[in-house]
């Protein structure tokens, strides 16, 4: 397969040149052009014809937000991945980014001595997605197969609806949570990968379209139906079972995939908690995130839904649970909301209706 061509955006010579050599060391990988600014990037495209475009947010003239505008209208499928600093600013500008249409984002580490040292942070980030993208739009989906297959419906009532995801997430959760009815009758919580200061600024945003509460996940918080719980970003978060509550528990253990929060993390509390009556759905994401996790609530009896691959951004985290025979249904994004709810619904009908003809 020939290697991927990334164009690098940047206003920065240290930046390009870093990003550059990062790159450079990927045999995978063709830096096929860099640019200082948006407009010398867009007059670019045609020329070099990349598979990735890494792009500042920050830059004089023409913004990323306005490039990334420009590279949606003329470019429909190219991947974009956004730059972005690990500040307030950054992350509202960077959810921003993604609801127009960008592929992933990668944040500038603030930690470090040099710049040189924050790229070496940054470098397996950048490049697993790059790679992940660009494999994406190289290959045609295969999961369209399966779309709407349905292996099993549980005899259980529902009480709870966990959801996994990466890459893609925060577009594939802005379709899907506003599409839950504000009498929705069982507590949601979420894991997403992403940073901090992200999940807060994502939950605020999903809070603002949804008929559902979202928050993000604080200690102690006890989970009802009608609210959503998000992780937040370097903190693994679990459900644990407190009397007759079930509360959110946070934690900053060890990172699993290496990710905090992990979705394995958040699956394991839910199938130990909750056993049979939960339902888990695995979203677009990079890796295999939320698998092991769905092992455990299938062994205790639970559901799992996945998002197709047609649907999804990078079939990573969903397609491994497929692989591993654990999926219950596999339904595009613009489908899994309902079925989410029909199950849900359903389940909690049929208990209650077999409950009436036992007392009768």
């Amino acid at each position: 397969m020939p290697a991927v061509r990334v164009l690098v955006v940047d206003d920065s010579v240290v930046v390009r040149k870093l990003l550059s050599e990062v790159l450079a060391s990927t045999p995978e990988i063709e830096l096929a052009a860099t640019a200082s600014s948006g407009a010398i990037a867009l007059s670019k495209i045609p020329q070099v014809n990349p598979d990735v475009v890494t792009l500042d947010i920050e830059m004089p003239g023409l913004n990323g937000i306005e490039t990334l505008k420009e590279i949606r209208r003329l470019y429909p499928k190219l991947a974009v991945i956004m730059f972005s600093t690990l500040s307030e600013r950054g992350a509202a500008v960077t959810l921003e980014a993604l609801s127009l249409g960008a592929s992933d984002y990668v944040t500038k580490p603030t930690n470090s001595a040099s710049l040189a040292g924050a790229m070496g942070q940054v470098r397996g980030e950048l490049i697993s997605k790059i790679l992940s993208l660009a494999n994406r739009n190289r290959t045609t989906p295969v999961s369209r197969i399966l779309h709407g297959q349905t292996k099993k419906t549980g005899s259980n009532p529902i009480e709870i609806l966990a959801i996994g995801t990466s890459t893609g997430g925060p577009n594939a959760l802005a379709q899907l949570i506003p599409q839950l009815p504000p009498e929705f009758p069982v507590p949601v919580v979420v894991v997403q990968h992403m940073p901090p200061l992200f999940t807060r600024l994502l939950a605020e945003r999903l809070n603002s379209q949804s008929q559902l509460g979202v928050h993000e996940g604080e200690a102690g918080a006890a989970l009802g139906p009608g609210h959503v719980w998000i992780a937040p970003g370097n903190y693994h978060m679990m459900v644990v079972r407190k009397g007759l509550r079930t509360v959110v528990e946070l934690n900053q253990d060890t990172p699993e995939n290496s990710c905090r929060p992990a979705v394995d993390v958040l699956f394991r509390s839910v199938a130990h908690a909750y056993g049979a009556n939960a339902l888990a759905v695995v979203m677009t994401g990079m890796g295999s995130d939320g698998a092991r996790g769905a092992a455990h609530i299938r062994e205790a009896g639970g559901e799992i839904l996945v998002q197709d691959e047609a649907s999804s951004v990078v079939w990573g985290m969903p397609g491994a649970v497929v692989s591993s025979g654990l999926a219950d249904g596999i339904f595009s994004l613009s489908q899994i909301g309902e079925e989410i709810v029909r199950r849900v619904n359903t389940s909690r009908k049929r208990t209650t209706g077999l409950s009436a003809k036992c007392s009768s």
